[in-house]
């Protein structure tokens, strides 16, 4: 069935992103919907905390030290109510004016969940560091074999979800084999996954992208691990 008048509950994982934080919950205030923004500070070190605290509009909730982005995302989805959940990173990659598009099939209630992907479709795409689009490539190729499945892009930060769902699967990665891990386990529950074309600013390195080449091979682990491991 259609989700009329959902709460929707936004996870923002930060780790020292005061350049961009108050711009991403500006956007996110304008969105159509009641919204239940979660800001995770995963140990910052800059003003991240205290921006959000001075903008209003978010609940807060504080990493005294950097645990990774998996564990930020747990934290907040623990603390989420929403009949939607969807993570939504503070760089400013991922434009929170896709989010109606990316919600879409779950308002519509054909979908239990929900990935963006920067690699289907015609969105404005900011041109990727050729190993991580082919590191990616391979990741999202595996996860196909392994779980029978065609997805493009698996390491997208835009996911969203069904709350319930979401809340009712018991994920234990702290870094980015959370990603690898949540698709994992939504896929072997045999849900309704669906893909939507988003757009990308994606950040160098020099620009404070994080994830590195060591976080792919501990990808595929992961991807390994969940499809035989306990659900």
């Amino acid at each position: 069935m259609p989700i009329t008048d959902p709460i929707v509950s936004i996870i923002v994982p930060a780790k020292d992103e005061a350049r961009t934080i108050e711009q991403v919950l500006a956007r996110l205030a304008a969105l159509p919907w009641r919204l239940e923004v979660i800001v995770v500070d995963d140990g910052s070190t800059d003003d991240t905390a205290a921006i959000v605290e001075q903008a209003g509009g978010a609940r807060l909730l504080r990493h005294e030290r950097n645990r990774g982005k998996g564990a930020a995302v747990r934290t907040g989805i623990a603390a989420s109510t929403g009949d939607i959940v969807v993570i939504q990173d503070a760089d400013l990659e991922y434009d929170p004016g896709d989010l109606p598009k990316l919600l879409d099939p779950l308002l519509q209630g054909v979908a239990d969940v929900v990935y963006g992907t920067r690699l289907r479709g015609g969105e404005p795409q900011r041109a990727h560091l050729f190993w991580h689009y082919l590191g990616n490539r391979f990741l999202s190729l595996l996860t196909n074999v392994l779980y029978n499945t065609t997805i493009s892009d698996m390491e997208v930060g835009y996911k969203a979800f069904r709350g319930d769902l979401v809340r009712s699967i018991d994920l234990v990665s702290n870094d980015f084999r959370f990603e690898p891990e949540i698709t994992a386990k939504v896929l072997r529950r045999g849900v309704r996954l669906y893909e939507v074309p988003i757009s990308y600013y994606g950040r160098t390195y020099e620009e404070g992208k994080k994830i590195t080449w060591r976080d792919g091979i501990h990808a595929v682990g992961a991807l390994v691990r969940f499809r035989f491991g306990p659900q």
